[in-house]
């Protein structure tokens, strides 16, 4: 199996910034968790605030997938699924 690298950017209005800053943390912290999980980064624009950069690279389509299910049914997802995401999935 190959493993699963996604990188790319989700972008939110300004007025949603903070909430998106509060959930980080958390996010962060299950995604790392999650069996297969090699790296998962979080990460705010410096220059542009709205704009929030992710690293992730999982040991398989396996457990790619289960991430994304998860996520799906968090506050993360119900808060940030609707943002416009530039995303870019490879396989290594």
């Amino acid at each position: 199996m190959s493993k699963i690298l996604l990188t790319g950017t989700m972008t939110c209005a300004p007025e949603e910034v903070e909430h998106v800053l509060a959930l980080m943390p958390e996010h962060i912290r299950l995604s790392r968790a999650e069996p297969g999980c090699l790296q998962f980064d979080l990460w705010q624009d410096e220059v542009r605030p709205t704009e929030f950069h992710v690293t992730e690279v999982f040991r398989d389509a396996y457990a790619f997938d289960a991430h994304q299910d998860r996520t799906r049914s968090s506050d993360w997802f119900r808060v940030t699924g609707h943002m416009h995401r530039d995303f870019r999935k490879t396989s290594a």
